[in-house]
Formats: structure tokens, sequence, C-alpha cells
């Protein structure tokens, strides 16, 4: 299925104005500053599987992200109970203490990709060619394609009080988050990166985790205007539970080296609400 795509859109051209382009030139990936920037993204994915860019959104570029965001909440699906680290249905074919059969409480509201305006600064960051490229000689990888998937592709994640995400792996290679706004205590992104492989599960060292041994996790700290890079399919993480009123949100760009690729229906069901996605997004919301 064919993403919805705004290149046909003359505001399209404005959503590098967002981005410090001065710290983080992605539309000159050939300049001396990008180099030295795509270095050391490159030398965090080898430390710990995961790059972290503060300072990615202008001041006034977070602004636009925040009020963009406070607009979309009233469409954000809730979606929360018990879930599994693979996203998926607990299965018999498992025996029961099975990390796979483990399941842990969540709660999270996401507005899909198919809701998301093209006017949206953040759905105008997601399908910026130059982030994507950027992001593919950061990781080394490529081509790599925007997911396929007509609701998960890009979603604004929306954690209230008391929400959280359990311990789990992206259905995608790859995930870039953008920070957008804070809670006031809480939600903290924790990872172990690499846990798992191609090949290997590593289910003892995953129950390890389960289990409250958290000698290998690394938490980071994703301020506002941050953009972090990580290989979600291999790392396992997840966000503590959120005190306080204050929303968090979080922009979630999905990417990934099949171009073909979407979540299974599990997932879209219980994340958005829905199988099928919306024929189109609209061009604006009205106002309320």
């Amino acid at each position: 299925m064919a993403l919805f795509c705004s290149e046909n859109y003359p505001w399209r051209v404005s959503a590098l104005d967002y981005i410090d382009l001065g710290r983080y030139p992605i539309h000159d990936v050939s300049s001396p500053t990008a180099t030295e920037v795509i270095a050391d993204a490159r030398a965090q994915i080898a430390a710990l599987g995961a790059a972290e860019l503060p300072g990615f959104i202008t001041p006034l570029g977070l602004a636009s992200l925040v009020s963009d965001a406070q607009s979309l909440v009233e469409r954000a699906h809730p979606s929360g109970g018990l879930g599994t680290a693979w996203l998926e249905q607990p299965s018999t074919e498992w025996p029961s203490g099975h990390p796979r059969t483990r399941r842990m409480p969540y709660g999270v509201r996401a507005v899909g990709y198919d809701v998301i305006p093209y006017t949206s600064p953040l759905r105008q960051i997601y399908e910026l060619p130059e982030l994507t490229a950027f992001v593919e000689l950061v990781l080394q990888r490529g081509p790599l394609f925007h997911y396929a998937d007509p609701c998960g592709a890009l979603n604004l994640a929306v954690m209230a009080e008391g929400d959280q995400l359990q311990w789990h792996y992206d259905q995608t290679d790859f995930v870039v988050s953008l920070a957008i706004q804070d809670a006031e205590m809480g939600g903290d992104f924790e990872m172990v990166p690499r846990l798992r492989e191609p090949h290997d599960e590593h289910y003892d060292d995953v129950q390890s985790v389960f289990d409250g041994h958290h000698e290998r996790v690394v938490t980071l700290a994703m301020t506002p205007g941050t953009l972090l890079i990580f290989e979600g399919r291999y790392t396992l993480h997840r966000v503590s539970p959120i005190v306080g009123p204050t929303l968090r949100h979080v922009g979630l760009f999905a990417y990934d080296t099949k171009p073909d690729t979407v979540s299974n229906e599990h997932l879209r069901l219980d994340r958005y609400g829905r199988r099928v996605a919306f024929t189109a997004p609209p061009v604006t919301w009205p106002s309320s």
C-alpha cells in the first residue's frame, strides 16, 4: 500500500525550518559539520544501538510541534491492558512461564499516520527526504524506506498519568523518536541494547530483565527537541510510568530496510483501534 505523501503541497518545503540546520545540516550531508555529526551518531550506535541528537529541533520549531501535538490529542486512540514484549497475542505454542507468554501492563494513546494532517509539522518532518537520507547515513543501512503501514508509519504517542509502555521490541528495523513534551515525572526511556539477534532471541537474558536484573539497562534523557535513532527491532525497551498531569508527547518515525513491511493486525487494532486505515488524511483539521 502506498504511503500518503504531501510532496505536492507547497508547505512541505518549509519543514527544514523546524530543524537546527546549523547544528544538524541534514540538507548538506557532505559538509564538515554533517560529517562530524554522522560520525558521532555512528559511534553512539556502535556503542549502544542508539544515537541521541539533542537540540535537533529549534525552539520555535519545538513550540510548533507542541501546539501541533495538543491539537491532535483528541484524535488519539487509547489502548492499554497487558501485553507481551513481542506485541503479539500469547500463544499456547510456548510453555507457561516462557518470556514469550509474559504479559506486562501498558497504557498509551496513539494518533495514527492516517489521521495526521498534511499541515502537521510532525508529518512534514517525517516526510522530509533529507531526514530519511540522513538516517540512512547514520545507520549505514540502505536503502531505507518509510514503514509501509498506513497507521503506524508515523504516530504521535500521547501518555498521561499512569500510562507506561511495557518492555517490548518494535516491528520495524529502526525507529526514530522525536521528543516533543516531557511529563512532570516518569516517562523515562529505558533500553537494553541489542538484547536480541536475528537468529537468537536470547530468552534467558530477556527473562532476567523481566525479573528485575537491570545491570544492562540504559536510561536516555530524551529532552524535548531531541531526535533519537535506535534499533527498535533488536533493542528491548520500555517507557516508565508517567507521574503528574502533564502529557508526554513523542513522535515516532518508522523505517525499514524492506519497502512493504506493515504491522500485524493485532498491533494495529490495539494501538489505533482499526484494522483498515482511513482512505486519506485531512489536509488540516478544522478548529474546534
